[in-house]
Formats: structure tokens, C-alpha cells, sequence
């Protein structure tokens, strides 16, 4: 119910919003803007879709070859303990704990084209252990959560940006997003956890959220060592350099079983092309409802006012010139992009707020694009607390960033 009130809402406020602007400030172009957002935006959910059909078959494809050829025992060991504790509702040695941890892996690195595939096969097959098909199970919750928390290990696209904009250092933005990311992550595994009852202070959490914990200091004390140009290399080669690898340890493992690769990938493929066009409606929906709220110029007036009450009580308001692209990345990863490169544009790539909005666009996820494509996958109607948690783990990232870039930048 919760994504069918926020839905209803972004109508309801951007039609209130523009009516006043036409009323009482003559913007006689409100209205037609928002009319013509609702038919680009419906282009852009077809293409989007369409445009996924591709990565869908791909992913899942090389994904059926791996399960048949026994990546599934194999991974669903390794992480099994961790995975019990943070999902008791699934079996031990599930196969839907495959796709699931490859597609943290894939967000980890930074490979979001394939770790969407590998997310839609994860939901398909918790949708199989949920007892009621339309409302979100506790697993289902759970996986998205972090999923939306976004914890991102290279950036490469929000640098990419950066170096566009003519930053001195374009990589500068590294160790805040993967600070700030682990913190929304942190904060999305507790929040679920506190709703669902699960104990976290287990020795096997613990060990597990430990390890990681020392690993990004690791990372963030080899990365603050080398060069902006070093950074980039290395982030490149290694990200495809384990994407292909995965993909040739699926094949050789299906080889050693015997199993026909060819033909294991077409059928795998074919569950693409069928998920694929399942979530046209639902991409649709949501990005045609974010588009009138966007061009209502609502959010606007969100932005002005949190101005205003900062300014009220003394805060430094620096950070507000860079909150929009924080408010658009829960809605739009598109929208929240462009108010990145827009707010880089207007203060300059090196300026904080043009620093900040990197750190805001890398923080977190598109929260509600990944609910609504995620769920819509597997017609789940009821998300319950999943947009709430979701939201918080946002909002701690996005106040862990600003936190951050000012400890960094300013």
C-alpha cells in the first residue's frame, strides 16, 4: 500500500503546487510542461526496459549456466552463515543465495547494469518461498533494503562526471562515497533487523560485519596512497577483470559437469525476455509519476524551505545548494544525475556544493526505482515497511555525507 500512497501523492501535490503557480503567479507553462513529462517519461520507462532486455537475458543466462553447474552449492557455502542469520526464512543452501550475493557483489563494485539482472532473479526466487504472493516476505524486505542502501566501491561513473566538469581531481570524491555508502548500508541491516527481530550482536554478524569493516579501512589506507590516475586504472581493471572471471568460472564448472552451456544459456535467457517485459508497467508508473512532481517544480520549493529553516536557526546552509541531487536519487537515478552535473555546472566541479552532490549521487540508491521494479517483478502489491526502511537507510547516508564532505571539503 505504502508505494501505492507515495504514487498518489506525487500527483495529488504536483497538481496542487502547479495550480497555485498558475493562479496566483501566472506560470501559464506549468501545466504543459507537466503534461508533456508524463509522455517523456512514459518513452523513457519503454526504452528503459527495452534497452534492459539485453543485460536481462545476458545475466540470467550466464546465471543458469552457473546454477548448473554448481555455483550455487558453492557460493551458498561460503556466505550460508552469514545469510542464516540475516534471512532465517530461507533454507540453508537455497539457490536463490546465489543471485543474491552476486548481486551485492556487482552494486559493490560499482557493475549496476549486471547487478540489476542478478536482483530480479534474487526476487523471483524469494517470491517461490513466499507464502503470500502479494505482500513482501521478511526476505524480500531484507534483500532490498540493502540493495537501495547502495554500499559502492568505485564510483567510476559519478568520477567520470566529475572529470567532465573539469575537477582538478575528479577521484577526490572516492573515500566519502564509500564512507557514507557503508554508513546507509549500516543503517539499512539495522533498521530491518529491529523490525524483524533478528540479532545482529550474533558472533557469526559480528565476524562477518567485522571483516568487512576492516577491509574498507584497508581499502580507504591503499587508495588514499596512490594517484587519481592510478585509481582509475586499477578500479577498470579490476571491476571487468572479476566480471569476466566470473563468467569463465560459470562456464568451466558447467563444462566439468557435463552440462550443455549453449543450451543452458538460452533457456536461461529466455526467463529474461519474460522479465523483462513484466516490468514495463511498473517502470512506467513510477518514473511518470516522479516526472510531474519534478517538473511541478515542487521540489523546488522543498529545497527553498529547507533553506530557510537551516538559515532560521543558524546552520550553516552551504550544503543546501547541493540537496536536491540528495532529494531526487531516492526517486530518479536519471534526475539525481542531472541535478549532480547541473549543481557542478552552476558552483563548479571543485566547489563543495559540486563535491557534495557527487557524494549525495554515490550514497545511496534509487530507492523507489528499485522497489517498484524489483517488486513489480514479482507483483508484489504490499512492500510494508520495506519504502520506510529504505528511506531511513537513505537518510542516514544522506546525512552521513554531508557530515563527511564537510570533514573532507570545506
Amino acid at each position: 500500500m505504502a508505494l501505492n500512497y507515495i504514487w498518489v501523492a506525487f500527483f495529488l501535490i504536483a497538481f496542487v503546487v502547479a495550480l497555485i503557480k498558475l493562479i496566483f503567479f501566472g506560470d501559464t507553462e506549468v501545466f504543459p510542461t507537466m503534461m508533456q513529462s508524463t509522455f517523456d517519461m512514459a518513452k523513457t520507462g519503454f526504452d528503459l526496459s527495452i534497452g534492459l532486455t539485453g543485460v536481462l537475458c545476458l545475466w540470467l543466462g550466464i546465471m543458469k549456466i552457473g546454477e548448473k553447474g554448481g555455483i550455487v552449492a558453492i557460493v551458498a557455502k561460503f556466505i550460508s552463515p552469514l545469510f542464516t542469520k540475516i534471512y532465517p526464512e530461507i533454507p540453508k543452501n537455497h539457490p536463490v543465495f546465489s543471485p543474491m550475493v552476486m548481486n551485492f557483489s556487482m552494486n559493490f563494485l560499482g557493475l549496476d547494469n549486471a547487478a540489476t539482472p542478478l536482483g530480479l532473479k534474487a526476487m523471483d526466487g524469494l517470491q517461490e518461498l513466499n507464502p503470500n504472493k502479494d505482500t513482501a516476505s521478511n526476505a524480500q524486505i531484507m534483500f532490498l533494503v540493502l540493495n537501495t542502501s547502495g554500499l559502492t566501491l568505485i564510483p567510476v561513473s559519478i568520477m567520470a562526471y566529475r572529470a567532465l566538469a573539469g575537477a582538478a581531481n575528479p577521484s577526490d570524491i572516492f573515500l566519502p562515497i564509500l564512507l557514507a555508502t557503508y554508513f546507509s548500508t549500516l543503517a539499512g541491516l539495522i533498521t530491518v533487523s529491529i523490525y524483524q527481530k533478528i540479532n545482529l550482536f550474533n558472533k557469526t554478524v559480528l565476524l562477518y560485519l567485522g571483516t568487512l569493516t576492516a577491509g574498507i579501512i584497508g581499502l580507504i589506507l591503499y587508495f588514499n596512497t596512490i594517484s587519481q590516475a592510478q585509481i582509475q586504472v586499477i578500479s577498470s581493471i579490476s571491476s571487468n577483470l572479476i566480471l569476466f572471471s566470473i563468467i569463465i568460472s560459470f562456464i568451466i564448472l558447467a563444462l566439468k559437469k557435463k552440462v550443455n552451456v549453449y543450451e543452458s544459456f538460452v533457456e536461461g535467457a529466455k526467463e529474461g525476455f519474460s522479465i523483462a517485459i513484466k516490468i514495463i508497467p511498473y517502470l512506467v508508473a513510477m518514473l511518470v509519476a516522479i516526472g510531474v512532481f519534478r517538473e511541478s517544480g515542487t521540489l523546488d520549493l522543498i529545497t527553498n524551505g529547507l533553506k530557510f529553516g537551516f538559515s532560521f536557526i543558524g546552520v550553516n546552509t552551504e550544503f543546501i545548494d547541493a540537496l536536491p541531487t540528495a532529494l531526487m536519487k531516492p526517486l530518479s537515478g536519471s534526475g539525481s544525475r542531472s541535478m549532480m552535473v547541473e549543481t557542478m555546472n552552476t558552483f563548479g566541479a571543485d566547489s563543495f556544493a559540486g563535491r557534495l552532490s557527487s557524494v549525495f549521487q554515490g550514497s545511496t540508491e534509487t530507492t523507489f526505482y528499485v522497489l517498484a521494479v524489483y517488486f513489480g517483478s514479482v507483483n508484489i502489491k504490499n512492500s510494508r515497511y520495506a519504502v520506510t526502511a529504505g528511506l531511513i537507510a537513505d537518510l542516514v547516508g544522506v546525512i552521513a555525507a554531508i557530515f563527511i564532505a564537510y570533514l573532507f571539503f570545506y
